[in-house]
């Protein structure tokens, strides 16, 4: 029995060890983002003397719903004539092949530089196209959206010359911030906003404000093209190839700049299994460039703060094994006294302790939360966003877990694109005519769903016998674990 309770003490310090310094690390980059917004906001920059040369990249695979309106969107971006080349990245085998083709011949005959690049093998997917298209182009500068993304006509007008302010010679990247075209569809929409609203409001600003590792977010920003270059370029090896040149650049020495103040809309998922396979490409892709580059990091010159910072931002998926860990470990827990093993009582009482790491996140999101309310109402309450956002986080935690785990073996996986609906568009467009809209799909229900449906009423069994025995230690834990895993398997049959 003693070897049990020190194999549970271990597991689950450690786990509560990794939650800990996470929050902990969100809280002091939420102190430093409260420092920018309450500090007096700087002017504007001037236009720079003369444009460079720019190039919007736009990388397509079988968007059929969304294509014709990115490519509207981006040829109406307001640039000076002839500095501009619109690039359609157009890997699809699809409808939208001849979507795209008119598009671009309808802006090309309006005098507008767009071009409809076609390449004979998918090969890198996201990431090859990106670099094939550097090799098709004269660009200084390039913008990159996903085809889910609106940017409004000004917006190379406000982020171009944050190229050319004071010593910004060395800047590489400027970011800026997803908005959020279909946030009140639905619950699941609101709380995926929830969750963005806190990277982009508190956690981006924060590590600019720190001098910290800031991330390219795979769209709504603008590279130098010396700095891809110099970094080494588009590279196919792990699921996110944003995160990795991010990294790559800045330990070249390069500087990224990331604008709160703008926007670039986009559609938010609206079915669990585009949500999922958007959750498996960004935490499986985090863990593999953790893989690749946290030694590195380490043997930098960068401050013991920053690389701390830069190893809970790669290792932040991890999170989830931890709670898997720890959820599943927590219902035997409620049977230590009946078993009699009072000796493992301390390794309950630690396990209550989770709600504890959950503090600092509560002030992490609450600023997020406030930030976004001053752009539009809040949907629901914090609190109730609050609740319902760890809870849902937490019934992600075995699908995401299992991406983390397969990202830190190396396991290879196919890049899956998120399918966007068009969601979000104006009532000119036609708004509400994408709500009956559907990729074709021959995905059945799997073990994974099953299993979650298994684990909500594991948790459940939790609830019971913690009021039945009268420790209610873990009861917050497992209503929201309940509840978390009890939406994630409900929104997966109902969209399966």
């Amino acid at each position: 029995m003693f070897a049990l309770q020190v194999l549970l003490l271990t597991v689950y310090g450690l786990c509560l060890l990794l939650l800990l310094g996470f929050s902990l690390t969100q809280w002091h980059l939420t102190r430093l983002a409260r420092r920018v917004y309450t500090a007096p906001r700087l002017p504007a920059l001037p236009a720079p003397a003369e444009w460079p040369r720019l190039t919007v990249q736009l990388p397509l695979y079988n968007e059929q719903f969304v294509v014709e309106r990115l490519i509207d969107a981006c040829a109406a971006l307001d640039y000076p004539a002839g500095r501009l080349h619109v690039q359609v990245l157009d890997d699809s085998t699809d409808e939208s092949v001849a979507l795209a083709a008119a598009r671009v011949q309808h802006h090309a005959a309006r005098g507008l530089h767009i071009t409809h690049e076609r390449r004979a093998e998918r090969t890198g997917y996201k990431a090859g196209a990106l670099a094939y298209g550097l090799t098709r182009t004269e660009g200084e500068l390039v913008a990159i959206f996903d085809a889910d993304f609106l940017p409004e006509p000004d917006f190379l007008r406000q982020a171009v010359p944050h190229f050319f302010g004071p010593d910004s010679a060395r800047t590489g990247v400027v970011q800026t911030r997803w908005g959020h075209l279909n946030e009140d569809y639905s619950l699941l929409t609101e709380l995926q906003a929830f969750g963005l609203n806190a990277h982009f409001f508190v956690e981006q600003v924060g590590r600019q404000a720190g001098g910290h590792f800031l991330n390219f977010n795979g769209t709504g920003g603008i590279w130098r093209r010396a700095c891809i270059e110099d970094a080494g370029g588009w590279h196919a090896d792990t699921l996110t190839e944003d995160l990795d040149l991010s990294y790559r650049a800045q330990l070249r020495g390069w500087h990224f700049h990331y604008l709160p103040q703008v926007a670039a809309p986009a559609e938010l998922p609206i079915t669990m299994d585009a949500l999922k396979s958007q959750q498996f490409r960004w935490t499986k892709g985090a863990a593999e460039t953790a893989r690749k580059h946290l030694m590195q990091v380490w043997g930098s010159a960068y401050s013991l703060g920053t690389r701390l910072h830069a190893t809970f931002h790669l290792l932040n998926s991890a999170v989830f094994v931890a709670i898997l860990v720890m959820a599943v470990l927590s219902v035997p827990l409620l049977f230590v006294r009946t078993l009699g093993a009072e000796q493992l009582r301390p390794v309950f009482y630690l396990a209550s302790l989770f709600l504890l790491t959950l503090l600092p996140l509560t002030v992490y999101f609450r600023t997020a939360w406030r930030q976004a309310a001053r752009r539009r109402p809040a949907p629901m309450g914090f609190v109730g966003q609050l609740l319902l956002f760890l809870a849902f986080s937490m019934g992600l935690s075995l699908h995401n877990s299992r991406a983390v785990l397969l990202g830190l073996l190396g396991q290879r996986s196919a890049f899956i694109r998120t399918p966007k609906l068009g969601a979000g568009a104006s009532k000119a467009a036609g708004a509400g005519s994408w709500r009956g809209r559907r990729y074709r799909t021959s995905r059945l229900l799997g073990g994974l769903t099953l299993l979650e449906g298994l684990l909500a009423a594991y948790f459940l069994f939790g609830i019971g016998a913690g009021i039945y025995l009268q420790e209610y230690g873990l009861l917050p834990t497992h209503l929201l674990l309940a509840t978390g895993y009890g939406l994630v398997f409900y929104y997966s049959l109902k969209h399966a």
